[in-house]
Formats: C-alpha cells, structure tokens, sequence
C-alpha cells in the first residue's frame, strides 16, 4: 500500500531545522513529561514514516505538535502537521466558554470511568491552554446571573460550604504527607457526586452560592495540584482550569490568583517560562492581589519572582522576593486567614526563594535558603519536604560537594520509602541517579550506596 507523502509535516520539520532524529528527541522529551510511557522510544524511523504518510497513532500527533510548538515559538496543531487530532474526553476544561458545571460533569465522568481516564493521562500539555481569556469573559463569569433550581431541588446552606472547605482541608493535608498519588481517586469521586449536586442547589441568598461555587473551585484546585504532584500534567492543566472557571464565577479574587499562581508553578517547572511569566504576573493583578491577605499576598509574588529568574530577569526577581518577604512578615493572627489550602509560612517561602536563587545562578543562595526550607518545614508536610531535599541534593552536587549530596539524597530515599506517592519526589530519585552517572567510576563508596538504592527504590515503585 502507499501512502501519499506528508507535505504539512516535511514543510514544519524544515522550518524547524531538526533532522528527523531531533525531531524523534524533542518527541520523546514531551512524551517523558507528560508521563506518557508508551511513546518514550520514537526513533526517526517514526518521523519518517510520518512524512512519507503513514498515519500517526494515539496521542503521537499531540505530542509531536507540542513539541514543534516550543521549538517554533508558537502553536502548532496536529491538523497544521497533516495529522486528525487525537480525541480525548474531558477537553472542555480547556475551552473557556463551555460552562463550568458542564465542565465538572464531564471532567468527572472522565476521570472516575478507568478507560475514559486512559484518553485524559493520554493527553498531552497544552501550550494552548495556557492563553487567557480577555477581560471581559472574567466580568461577565462574576456577572453570570445564577442558573433556575430545578423544581424539588436540594437546599445547600453556609453549613454545607463549611463541610465542603472541612473536606477540601483534610484532602490537602492527606496530600502534603502523602503526595498526589495517594488518595486523589477519592477527592474526585466527592467532587463529581456530593459537591456537584451542591451546585445544583438553591441557595438561600447569593453570598452562600458564590461561597461554594469557591468552594468547589477551590477543591477542583486540588485535584489539579494533586495531578500535578504526582507527574500527570495534562489531567492537572484540566482541573486547573475548572477551579478557574469556578472561581470567576464566585468572583473570588484571590482564589483567581491563586490557581493563576498554581498553573505559572506548573509551567514554570514543565520549561514554558515566558507562558509561566505570564501567568504569574496575571495571578498579582488588580484585586487578585490587593484583596488577598499578607500570608495569600507572598505565596503569589514568590512564584511571580520565581518566572521572573526564569526569564532572565535576575534584579526583578530580587525586588519580588524582598515584596514577598515583607508580604510574608505583615501576615499575623490578628489578620484571619481564610480557610485555604495554602499553608504557606516560612518553610514554603525559603524553598520558593531556593529555587528562584537558583535559576538566577545563585548556587550558595539557594543552598542556604533550602537548608532553611528543611530546617523551619513542619512534620506535617512530608511530600514538600522530600521535593525541596531533592532540590537541595541537585543544588549541592552541581556546585561540586556530591557526598553532602549523597548524604541530603538519603534522606529523600527514606522519606518515599516510608510510603509517599509523589510523582515529583520520585522524579528526584530519577535526577539523583542521573545526576550521579559521572561519579559512578570514581570509588566514592557514598555515591555507590546511594546509586544501587535508588535503583532499587525505581525498580519498585515500577
């Protein structure tokens, strides 16, 4: 049989400059990511074949666009390259204008159903949903008039908002011990079935409607930071924008600014720094910022600080700490801290400057700062504080002291070995090893130890 040859695709490589063995490398890197196991091994026979007009698989044309998207600077869609795009369930979350309890229902089923789940941990990170919609959506999002309860409708009160932020808490505070791997199936399942047939309620006044529109925002937040954590970023991104949705709705600023805050971490950390900028800068804003509290204040101009190094940007990136570090400093219990998710102290603060010192070169900076992280973090918070040890540990061998390393790397072993299910915590075993290759040779018994353990440790958890 024979195929007629990919114009589209052949056209793109070439405006790209990558041989078929780069483009096969930049599809793997994508592919590796998004946690997107079957498809880490493309070679250039693949892209070949590609352009000469065999059709690509799966989620192969996603990634493939993803990938020449970052390489080109702008977006580039399977149908650009010649490819019908790979179908998914749950994309709505992307769209801006499909409703958000729409959304909800939709994203849920997606997620609770194990083979629709495969096509949503089958997607691949959009760039594209990274753009924002413009002004006037998030005024007529607050403005939206609410929808008619359906005849013989439940009644939801301030007591069930309480119930739902009592819920979202303990889903958090299981999350920072344990990690986004653990327990997440269950946050979703109450999210689709208890609190989405709280939005379909009639409220007694609009205050306790926007509240637990909050309410699930700020759950359907969670979710994402939880995806997030655990390596799943495009279920993530989609929960992410759900929260958005619902957080326009309930005209609640600073939560805005807080999931604005979360998708800039995300695509800080996935390499779109430009995007992450943006993003940040959204999140500190206008009343996102101003209505927020000092604790609320620092956590989105540390972020904001860290897309700042990012970019290059080392002198506003300085000025951003020092703001968060007085935002930070005004924050006592004489002002009432809602009841978010945040937890954000002192601990939180030193990791965020950590990293943003060392994405501004900063190598002792960002040792000091994620030694304090370590020393001020509360036992609560296990998963922050195996990632910020991994951190430290890559930190610290970079600027040549690889037995302190191997000494702040074991503890990070011990932490996942008492039972944390954190795709982030887990990727630093993977750059611990990575990290320790060119030491492998060299008879430093502390760097053997530690590599044949962490082999061990993967080998496991796979």
């Amino acid at each position: 049989m024979t195929h007629k040859r990919n114009e589209r695709l052949a056209a793109i490589l070439e405006e790209a400059g990558w041989s078929r063995a780069q483009a096969a490398s930049a599809f793997n890197r994508v592919a590796q990511e998004n946690n997107l196991v079957g498809y880490t091994a493309i070679g250039r026979s693949h892209i070949s074949m590609w352009v000469g007009g065999t059709e690509a698989s799966g989620a192969s044309p996603v990634i493939l666009s993803q990938a020449l998207t970052r390489r080109l600077g702008r977006v580039i869609t399977p149908d650009e390259l010649g490819f019908a795009a790979a179908s998914s369930s749950g994309q709505g979350a992307l769209d801006w204008t499909v409703d958000p309890i729409l959304t909800l229902t939709d994203l849920g089923r997606s997620d609770l159903d194990v083979e629709r789940r495969k096509l949503l941990t089958g997607a691949v990170y959009s760039i594209a949903g990274l753009a924002l919609p413009g002004e006037s959506w998030w005024e007529e999002m607050a403005a939206a008039a609410p929808a008619e309860s359906a005849a013989g409708a439940r009644r939801a009160g301030r007591s069930d908002v309480a119930a739902v932020r009592e819920m979202t808490a303990a889903f958090s505070r299981m999350d920072q011990s344990r990690g986004g791997g653990h327990g997440r199936q269950a946050l979703v399942q109450y999210l689709h079935s208890d609190v989405r047939g709280f939005l379909h309620a009639a409220f007694p006044n609009d205050e306790i409607r926007r509240g637990m529109l909050a309410a699930a925002g700020e759950l359907s937040y969670l979710s994402g930071w939880m995806a997030f954590d655990n390596g799943k970023h495009a279920l993530a991104q989609n929960y992410f924008h759900l929260g958005l949705k619902l957080a326009a709705r309930a005209d609640d600023a600073p939560l805005t600014g807080h999931i604005l805050r979360a998708m800039a971490h995300q695509a800080i950390d996935l390499g779109f720094v430009n995007e992450g900028l943006r993003l940040s800068t959204a999140s500190i804003q206008g009343q996102r910022y101003a209505s927020a509290t000092p604790r609320e204040r620092a956590l989105l101009g540390v972020v904001h600080a860290r897309g700042l190094a990012a970019t290059g940007q080392r002198q506003a990136a300085a000025k951003a700490l020092l703001r968060a570090e007085d935002d930070l400093s005004a924050a006592s219990e004489d002002i009432p801290e809602p009841n978010r998710t945040f937890f954000f102290a002192e601990a939180s603060l030193a990791h965020e400057t950590a990293c943003t010192l060392r994405d501004s070169g900063d190598r002792q900076g960002a040792i000091h700062q994620f030694k304090r992280s370590v020393r001020t973090r509360g036992s609560a918070f296990r998963r922050t504080h195996a990632v910020t040890l991994g951190y430290l540990g890559s930190v610290q061998v970079a600027d040549g002291h690889v037995e302190e390393a191997c000494a702040t790397w074991s503890t990070v072993l011990d932490a996942m070995e008492e039972g944390i299910y954190s795709g982030r915590a887990r990727q630093a075993v993977v750059d611990m090893r990575r990290l320790l290759s060119p030491y492998r040779r060299r008879g430093i018994p502390a760097v053997a130890s530690l590599d044949a353990r962490a082999a061990a440790y993967l080998v496991q958890v796979h």
